[in-house]
C-alpha cells in the first residue's frame, strides 16, 4: 500500500512584474510534478513589490534598469537573452520586444490577495499565471484594471467581484501589511520560497533545486 503524498505549505513571495519569479515558479511546479506520489503543494502567493513608488503610468524599461541596477543596453540585452531562454526552456514564452515599461503593481496585488481568500482551490496560481502572461507574453500593464480584469476572467474568478474589488481600495490594508511581513522577516529580493514557514529558497532556482529540497522535506515530514 502506498502513502499519500506529503502536502507542502509554499508561501511564494512574489511580484508579477519579475522575471525570475515566472522562472521560480514554473521550476517548483515541475519538481513537484516529478515528485507527484511523494509532495503535493499548497500555494499561497505573497506580495512583493519591487517598484512600490512607480507611478501607475509606469517608467521607459531602458531608463528603470539604468537608474536602478546601472545597466548598459548591453547587460540589459544578455539579461533577457538568459531569461527568454530559461523561460523557453520551462514552457513560458517571454516576449521581451513586448515589454517595454515598468508598471506600479499594487492593484494587481489586491486582486492577487482577494483571489487566495475568496476564490475556489487553483484560482489564486491561475490568476496569477494569467498576470504573468498579460505583461511578459503579451506586453500589457498590470496596473490596467481592464487587463486585471480580463485576467480574473480567465482564472475563471468572478469578473463583477474582481471590479468592484479594483474599484475600491479593499484589502490595500492587508497587502502593505504582508509586504511589511516579509521584509521584516529579511525578504529583499524574489522570489523567495518559503516551506512549512520554515525553510527559504530564494531566486529562480533550477527544477533540479526545488526537486532535492522538496523531496528531503517531505521525507522528513
Amino acid at each position: 500500500m502506498t502513502s499519500a503524498p506529503v502536502t507542502l505549505k509554499i508561501d511564494f513571495v512574489s511580484d508579477v512584474s519579475c522575471p525570475w519569479c515566472v522562472i521560480g515558479l514554473k521550476s517548483l511546479q515541475q519538481a513537484a510534478q516529478r515528485l507527484q506520489d511523494q509532495v503535493a503543494l499548497e500555494l499561497h502567493f505573497q506580495p512583493f513589490e519591487l517598484n512600490a513608488q512607480m507611478a501607475p503610468e509606469g517608467q521607459d524599461m531602458a531608463e528603470h534598469l539604468m537608474e536602478k541596477y546601472g545597466a548598459t543596453p548591453e547587460q540589459s540585452q544578455q539579461n533577457r537573452d538568459a531569461i527568454t531562454q530559461r523561460g523557453a526552456a520551462l514552457g513560458f514564452t517571454f516576449n521581451m520586444g513586448q515589454r517595454s515599461r515598468i508598471y506600479n503593481t499594487f492593484d494587481a496585488h489586491r486582486l492577487l490577495h482577494w483571489a487566495g481568500q475568496e476564490g475556489a482551490q487553483g484560482q489564486q496560481l491561475a490568476l496569477k499565471m494569467a498576470l504573468f502572461s498579460a505583461y511578459f507574453t503579451h506586453g500589457q500593464s498590470p496596473a490596467d484594471h481592464a487587463v486585471l480584469l480580463r485576467a480574473a476572467e480567465v482564472a475563471g474568478l468572478n469578473v463583477e467581484r474582481a471590479r468592484e474589488v479594483l474599484d475600491t481600495n479593499m484589502f490595500a490594508d492587508a497587502v502593505r501589511e504582508r509586504e511589511a511581513f516579509y521584509q521584516q522577516h529579511g525578504i529583499h529580493s524574489v522570489p523567495a520560497v518559503i516551506i512549512n514557514d520554515r525553510h527559504l529558497i530564494q531566486g529562480g532556482q533550477p527544477v533540479e533545486v526545488f526537486e532535492q529540497a522538496l523531496r528531503q522535506l517531505s521525507a522528513d515530514a
